[in-house]
């Protein structure tokens, strides 16, 4: 997914301007967080703005999406103002750590799609070593900050690698945010488990657990996918039930 311009069944993405480009985590975390119908939504580490637009298809909160990159933030509002929800959606040019302090706004909802190279080497460029390296954000700094800015009954919606995805779910844990629900995310069957995305509540109690399938064996994406993704993939649709 390298294109410049990316097209979405009732939106476009342009990412000429952002380290980060459109990946299947990002399609894989908006098409399966279930956003509140209004309220307020919070991407964090937004990138191009495609969360929050997926979001905006599906709700009519009102949805800030937060960078501390100022190509993804201008990316992001260009992305915003071209799209059918540009009244919803405000991009924010900010670290998530200066914005949690400062905002007032407290959250139904909380994504995000976050850094993950914690223990492996820098990537080379500078501003994709920035979009997708810890030292930027540190997975402590961000469950503090979502611990102050989540409303009593909101909750928090994120994907990483399955390894940082589990260590993540012990912090988190531990500081008082626990697992609603988790899907662990294969490439292929028989794979192992390649990413995970969790949402986590203030409320402790039962878990919901699926596992997420994205190819076939000959490379076509499952059924299960399909569904996950249909409302926003171009020329992607479940097959009609067999006929009784």
């Amino acid at each position: 997914m390298s294109e410049t311009i990316f097209h979405f069944k009732y939106f476009t993405v342009h990412q000429d301007k952002c380290a980060m480009k459109v990946g299947t985590d990002a399609v894989l975390l908006g098409s399966w967080v279930n956003p509140p119908v209004e309220g307020n939504i919070l991407d964090v580490g937004t990138g191009t703005g495609l969360i929050a637009l997926m979001l905006a298809q599906k709700s009519k909160a009102l949805i800030d999406a937060v960078d501390i990159d100022e190509g993804a933030y201008l990316q992001a509002r260009e992305n915003f103002l071209l799209s059918p929800w540009f009244f919803q959606l405000t991009p924010i040019h900010a670290s998530f750590q200066d914005y949690a302090a400062r905002t007032r706004t407290h959250y139904d909802l909380i994504v995000s799609n976050p850094p993950y190279f914690q223990h492996a080497s820098k990537p080379s460029e500078e501003a994709r070593a920035a979009a997708r390296h810890t030292d930027m954000l540190a997975y402590g700094e961000l469950i503090e900050g979502v611990k102050k800015l989540l409303q009593p009954n909101g909750r928090f919606c994120v994907i990483l690698p399955f390894k940082e995805g589990m260590d993540f779910l012990d912090m988190a844990q531990q500081h008082g945010l626990f697992c609603q629900r988790l899907a662990r995310v294969k490439t292929k069957p028989g794979k192992p488990e390649k990413r995970v995305m969790i949402e986590f509540g203030f409320r402790f109690g039962v878990m919901t657990e699926e596992e997420i399938i994205i190819q076939e064996e000959d490379n076509s994406f499952s059924a299960q996918y399909v569904r996950l993704t249909e409302d926003y993939y171009l020329n992607l649709r479940s097959p009609a039930p067999d006929a009784h």
